[in-house]
């Protein structure tokens, strides 16, 4: 590529801030950490990083959640672009937002130490840097649209799950409660849960049976012209 095609335009950095969101014990937790540079060096922020000469968005997405989780092939999705002009005090930045969903269960803890991270109670976040708190609020408008019709929270729950752990998840992102029988019905309508022959016995004697989701039968669903709705 040649410099000179563009030597009288503007110079800008371009960024990516992850806001990298996980599941447990019935409440959504965002992965967060202490900035460790100036400006506003140790306050709260989304992780984050610059795009590389080489990369691609995506790629820089993948390696900042990589860094941050130890986890590989996690669902992302872009939830826009921040460009106000004051929106960082160190330079003109023009941040993309990803979301990432995560299995906590294959969270490496020792990422947290490295980074000086910690999950926080997505209802418990506090003051953010920047406009990081305007990415987060996007963010969650717009997996509250996208988990209506498309199967993603299952990206948070491990292989196997429980039908209360499930119905605990959709009423963790939309913070309502759902009708029990209402929601299992329509769940195993859609004919994309597995049931499995094991049980999870920690909270109950009787236990409550293991599912898996069925990816393959989630692609002939759409197939047919039907639809993954809550």
């Amino acid at each position: 590529m040649t410099a000179a095609f563009y030597k009288e335009q503007h110079k800008f950095f371009v960024a990516v801030d992850c806001i990298i969101l996980g599941f447990k014990n019935g409440k959504l937790y965002l992965l967060i950490s202490k900035r460790k540079f100036e400006p506003l060096k140790g306050q709260d922020t989304l992780m984050g990083g610059f795009l590389r000469t080489h990369e691609s968005l995506s790629e820089t997405v993948s390696r900042v959640v990589y860094e941050y989780t130890g986890i590989e092939d996690v669902y992302m999705e872009q939830v826009g672009a921040y460009g106000e002009m004051e929106r960082d005090e160190g330079e003109r930045v023009i941040s993309v937002g990803y979301y990432a969903l995560i299995d906590l269960e294959m969270f490496d803890e020792e990422r947290c130490k490295i980074h000086d991270a910690r999950w926080k109670e997505l209802e418990k976040v506090g003051k953010l840097i920047f406009d990081h708190n305007l990415i987060l609020e996007d963010t969650i408008d717009l997996l509250r649209r996208k988990a209506a019709t498309q199967p993603i929270g299952f990206n948070m729950l491990p292989e196997k799950f429980t039908l209360p752990q499930l119905q605990s998840l959709y009423e963790a992102i939309y913070q309502t409660a759902f009708d029990k029988r209402n929601f299992r019905k329509k769940m195993l309508e859609m004919d994309i849960l597995e049931k499995q022959e094991d049980k999870d016995k920690s909270s109950s004697k009787r236990g409550a049976f293991y599912y898996k989701f069925n990816k393959e039968k989630y692609d002939q669903l759409l197939e047919k012209g039907s639809y993954f709705s809550i």
